[in-house]
């Protein structure tokens, strides 16, 4: 089995001290829990499979359909998955919904009618508009892409239940509203990124 390549998102001191100065409740939180690390997927097109399977709510359900992914189809590459029908990759726990995506993508990808790497030029707002042509992808798996593959720096998705949670939690709220959410990503920017890296452990604290 081709076993897919991982690495931690890259951040280091600069980036815990200016969220820090910026927003002292974070910069606490964030002192007690000391480094967070986030492991990314570098490679496109694993990631953006991957970013499609984790549309499942439950964590436990992506874990087990990525191994079987991983085990059934041995590398994950466009080519591999497109050679494969929608009903085998459903086989591997996913809704038949989301395997007909997956074959579709992958089947664009290795004809050369959806160029990925063409998404490293772009910028973050422009990634996810590229990606949204894609059927199957909307705002929330776009935005997954730039920071658990691309690593862009400043990324707080309001389409993330966990993130808007761990803000709930960080700041002792009852609700949270786009305004209120809007502010405190404004906050953290350029570092947005470890933010929500930070704001997805505290949610799950």
């Amino acid at each position: 089995m081709g076993a897919v390549i991982t690495k931690f998102f890259e951040y280091g001191q600069a980036e815990i001290d200016y969220l820090g100065s910026v927003d002292p409740v974070l910069g606490a939180a964030m002192a007690r829990m000391g480094k967070v690390e986030r492991v990314i997927i570098p490679d496109l097109f694993t990631a953006l499979i991957y970013a499609i399977v984790g549309q499942l709510i439950s964590v436990k359900a992506v874990r087990t359909i990525w191994t079987r992914m991983q085990a059934q189809f041995e590398e994950i590459t466009p080519q591999q998955l497109a050679k494969h029908t929608a009903d085998e990759i459903q086989g591997c726990g996913m809704t038949m919904k989301k395997a007909v995506c997956i074959h579709d993508i992958s089947k664009l990808i290795a004809d050369g009618e959806f160029k990925l790497e063409e998404l490293y030029g772009l910028s973050d707002q422009e990634v996810i508009q590229r990606l949204m042509k894609l059927k199957g992808i909307g705002m929330w798996t776009a935005e997954m892409m730039l920071i658990n593959c691309m690593e862009r720096p400043d990324v707080v998705s309001w389409g993330d239940i966990a993130i808007r949670r761990g803000m709930m939690k960080l700041y002792g709220l009852d609700t949270l509203t786009k305004k209120q959410f809007e502010q405190y990503r404004l906050r953290y920017s350029p570092h947005g990124s470890v933010a929500s890296i930070y704001l997805w452990e505290i949610s799950f604290q």
